[in-house]
């Protein structure tokens, strides 16, 4: 492991974040990133970092005060914010105790903290408090999680470093583990770090730079005793080539989904979803395939940290061949024994739980399908995505561990205690909309005025969203615009309407990305001007492909996916005012959306029976969404703009005064209104929503 300390960087944080926070906060600062970048020490939000440093209070006073991470903000992209600061002398009265439950203990920490409205800090500040030094650094190495989760490994590290490293037996994290480190402390002041096992690595200095110094020198020496002590096997290469193991994932997702898809008693949000996130890898691939495996993945985790994230144990699954009902019916009794399973280890420990404590849902968070790989579920993309770089870091050292010797988990009261710990399921939090955050919406025609505020107003919601529309800058565009405000969240898929293997192909990508689609949006259209003496044959065909046909291919691909997912679903046709008042030279627009919301009433018939519900928005005319033009309005409008004698403005200006309203219809005004219909916020399917200010004609009747 490589020392990333710059000097010129550090100053650069200094210039930054010095003169507000002061010089120990914004190196501080500083060097904790530098951990943060090196997922081989910390993983979302694990690890802690420290400084002590004085404050002056109201009374211009100096006090001694200790700056300790904020718990769950992730060292990565923290900033001088993210260290929460406390009352020094205080944090050391209590060396005076023997015993702190939690709840008191963090009582206390919220009692003396410099900012009331500072988040709640680290479990783990005594332990930083009990260092006498000035920086101190808490991480979680990958090479000492291999170590100390090996037989026999303890005595290899006390062997290699000597006094240099001290070592002592995991603790559950809280009081009485800063006890224990201070007494460890004490017993051996000149080493240079302290070494919990299955947990993680202290270490210690006058300046930033010598105690992130330590954690590259000390975690680089541990990387060369397991060089020493490896034996250099290579696992079995699988048979199943990334591509074929991609395959198989696709076609499983969405009844694994299904199944994992908790029942919430609500008739009209009948499922807690979730989403899916694929580690596909020729490393786990080869790690599924090699001789013992099996015992190797339902192994105890490496370290209580991220228990809240993937539950103490996976599930394995062996996938059969032949056809969709028979892996089905496998993954039913697979995730039922598992369930059971759950249950059991509950109840073993259920005189230890905490009062008032929610029960995690008994589905597996982890799965491991050989030949598939792995896959992780959580709420939404981030928890999801979180369980997969933690059941990487798994995979890796568990096959270093391999290659040494013998596996030796914590025992299982251990895990419980921190799976099940107040604390540490604060760290999970709730979402804003917990319905609509587990929910995967595919939108086409998104690069369009309508498809982009529909986009959005989802993403705003806290839905997944994969855009479709045809390849090219306005889809890549949007993409970018979205992805920078929502991260994880948005994915851009060129798919064409007209051709159902595209279709299909969409579909596939954000059954890839999140297991599933439970949001249809079908949004696509083309509009042409011409009356009917002049209407070309190939012009209208031109608009039935699309409007029609594309509408079709849609509804098909959305049914079928629907049907194996067995979550029920939502589609949303954008239709047009124009299939209940067509107008005079849009006739191959008004009659092939027609079609197409006639397509989708069968379809709210065929559908309801899997618990699918089938709505239509019909909007009026749409100019623009920001500096986004209307698709539609850029074909029709110049004709409506010359046969009136108006100008863009002078155009709306007309659309607004014929409704009643006299109201500019926006895209945003469409979105909300696809919005409801996808929080399902009534009992309602075959509907048309009007958005169009009140146009008596075009009312559905």
């Amino acid at each position: 492991m490589k020392n990333q300390w710059s000097d010129d960087d550090a100053g650069m944080f200094l210039k930054r974040y010095g003169r507000r926070f002061g010089k120990d906060l914004a190196i501080r600062t500083y060097s904790s990133r530098l951990l943060g970048l090196e997922t081989a020490l910390v993983l979302h939000g694990g690890g802690n970092t420290s400084v002590k440093t004085t404050a002056r209070d109201v009374f211009a006073e100096k006090r001694n005060v200790l700056y300790v991470k904020a718990s769950g903000v992730d060292l990565r992209d923290i900033g001088p914010e993210g260290h929460t600061g406390l009352d020094l002398a205080y944090l050391l009265r209590f060396h005076q105790l023997r015993e702190l439950p939690d709840e008191t203990l963090i009582n206390e920490f919220r009692t003396h903290l410099l900012d009331a409205g500072a988040a709640t800090p680290s479990l783990e500040t005594l332990m930083h408090a009990f260092i006498p030094y000035k920086y101190v650094d808490h991480t979680h190495p990958e090479a000492f999680l291999a170590l100390t989760n090996l037989r026999g490994g303890r005595r290899r590290v006390v062997e290699f470093f000597g006094d240099r490293l001290t070592v002592i037996p995991y603790m559950t994290p809280g009081f009485a583990l800063a006890q224990a480190v201070f007494g460890a402390f004490r017993r051996n002041p000149a080493a240079d770090g302290l070494l919990i096992l299955h947990h993680g690595l202290v270490t210690w200095g006058k300046t930033a730079a010598e105690s992130y110094g330590k954690t590259i020198e000390i975690v680089s020496a541990a990387e060369r005793l397991i060089r020493r002590n490896s034996h250099k096997r290579r696992p079995r290469p699988s048979r199943v080539s990334f591509e074929e193991a991609r395959e198989r994932y696709t076609s499983v997702a969405p009844m694994l989904r299904g199944v994992l898809a908790v029942p919430s008693g609500d008739m009209d949000r009948p499922f807690e979803n979730v989403i899916l996130r694929p580690l596909i890898t020729r490393e786990v691939l080869d790690f599924l395939s090699s001789r013992g495996a099996r015992e190797r993945v339902l192994s105890p985790p490496l370290t209580t940290d991220y228990l809240v994230r993937t539950k103490a144990y996976p599930m394995w699954l062996e996938l059969p061949e032949g056809p969709a009902g028979k892996i089905e019916d496998v993954l039913l009794d697979a995730i039922e024994k598992y369930a059971r399973q759950y249950i059991q280890y509950l109840s073993r420990h259920a005189a230890k739980m905490e009062e008032g404590l929610d029960v995690f849902d008994s589905r597996p968070r982890v799965i491991f399908i050989p030949g598939v790989g792995g896959v992780c579920a959580g709420r939404d993309a981030r928890a999801a995505g979180i369980a997969l770089d933690i059941t990487e870091q798994s995979v890796r050292v568990k096959s270093r561990i391999a290659d040494m010797g013998v596996y030796q988990g914590l025992a299982e009261p251990d895990l419980f205690a921190m799976e099940y710990r107040a604390y540490q399921h604060a760290k999970v939090g709730t979402a804003a909309d917990p319905f609509l955050s587990r929910r995967v919406a595919l939108v086409t025609g998104a690069a369009g005025a309508i498809g982009y505020g529909i986009c959005r107003r989802l993403l705003e919601a806290g839905c997944h969203v994969a855009a479709t529309d045809l390849s090219g800058k306005a889809l890549s565009s949007m993409g970018e615009e979205l992805s920078a405000s929502y991260p994880g969240k948005l994915l851009t898929i060129s798919m064409d309407v007209t051709d159902a293997e595209s279709v299909k192909r969409g579909f596939g990508s954000a059954i890839l990305e999140w297991g599933g689609v439970d949001l249809v949006i079908v949004n696509a259209g083309l509009a042409h001007v011409a009356t009917l003496s002049e209407l070309r044959p190939g012009d209208f065909r031109r608009l039935e492909r699309v409007n029609a046909e594309g509408t079709l291919n849609v509804l098909t691909a959305a049914g079928n996916h629907f049907r194996i997912q067995k979550t029920g679903g939502d589609i949303v046709l954008i239709s047009t005012k124009n299939v209940f008042a067509p107008g005079a030279s849009f006739g191959a627009y008004s009659a092939t959306k027609a079609a197409a919301h006639q397509l989708a009433r069968i379809a709210s018939l065929e559908l309801a029976g899997i618990g699918v519900r089938v709505n239509m928005v019909a909007p009026d005319a749409v100019f623009s969404e920001g500096a986004r033009k209307s698709g539609l309005w850029q074909e029709v409008g110049p004709a409506r703009m010359r046969a009136r004698g108006l100008d863009e403005k002078g155009l709306e200006a007309y659309y607004c005064e014929r409704n009643l309203l006299k109201s500019r219809v926006t895209a945003g005004h469409v979105a909300a209104a696809v919005l409801f219909l996808a929080r399902r916020e009534t009992p309602t399917t075959g509907a048309t929503i009007p958005v169009d200010g009140g146009l008596p004609d075009a009312t559905p009747r």
